[in-house]
């Protein structure tokens, strides 16, 4: 089985700082099932992590991820699965953005190149973002006929507030550049080329600077708050991406991705 991730501890203040790199080394950096396991696994590895105060994860020097990969046979495999199968298939991308946001840890993402779909959701789901100033984002989702899923709507509703995240998921084909996504509050960094990992990691330092259980605490009430209702106002999104993905605009839209073309969608 291919290593897509690997984990640094012990860096910073006390060593209070961890590194999660996460790179296929293809430049694309695709979150196939597998690679999903692996980053819920990571994220999990720190459950009962008290050395590490921060976390930061970073993709590859030319992408953070391209989001899910639909060129993956066990994701294409999804076409044939029966209906209860792929409800349970449709669990990996959840558990691994809800495995980030549970961490005790304070997470920071640092983003180059560009980051899409799946890759938006699992940024969205740290604590804080910092993006190259030539990287951008793109949610592609309804483009290909699906909803934005993986309970990505209520967190970027947090960040954005409800005109900027219709925006965002929409206008599906539409970049987001690093300063219009800094404007939007979508990421709280912006670094000069090549530098977002740097950058971040001078944010963890100064996060990893102070008291760790005061930290931990105040990540746990500000989350707490922030996202009383998130499970309540998302927890259909599995099923509603099942039910998209039966419809003929999904297979329309997945298809016209992989042969480069536009799609000819018909609301059916």
């Amino acid at each position: 089985m291919a290593e897509y991730v690997k984990i640094e501890k012990g860096l910073g203040p006390e060593g209070r700082i961890a590194v999660v790199r996460f790179d296929r080394a293809d430049g694309i950096n695709a979150l196939s099932p597998e690679a999903l396991r692996q980053l819920t696994d990571a994220a999990r590895s720190f459950e009962d992590d008290g050395a590490t105060s921060v976390v930061v994860l970073t993709g590859g020097a030319k992408s953070f991820s391209a989001g899910f990969d639909l060129k993956d046979a066990e994701g294409r495999s999804r076409r044939t699965m029966d209906i209860g199968t792929l409800r349970r298939h449709l669990k990996l991308g959840p558990r691994l953005t809800r495995s980030w946001q549970d961490m005790e840890q304070v997470t920071i993402g640092a983003i180059e190149g560009f980051c899409i779909g799946g890759g938006v959701a699992l940024a969205v789901a740290l604590d804080f973002r910092v993006m190259a100033r030539d990287a951008h984002m793109r949610v592609p989702e309804i483009g290909l006929g699906m909803n934005m899923s993986w309970q990505s709507v209520p967190r970027m509703l947090h960040l954005m507030g409800p005109a900027r995240t219709k925006q965002a998921v929409i206008l599906a084909d539409d970049r987001i550049s690093a300063a219009e996504a800094y404007e939007w509050g979508m990421v709280e960094q912006m670094a000069d080329p090549g530098k977002a990992f740097e950058t971040a990691m001078a944010l963890a330092t100064k996060v990893a600077a102070q008291p760790p259980i005061s930290i931990a605490m105040t990540k746990l009430t500000v989350n707490r708050l922030a996202h009383a209702l998130d499970d309540l106002a998302s927890h259909m999104d599995v099923d509603q991406f099942a039910l998209a993905s039966l419809t003929e605009d999904h297979k329309e839209g997945v298809a016209a991705f992989l042969e480069r073309r536009k799609p000819r969608l018909k609301g059916r």
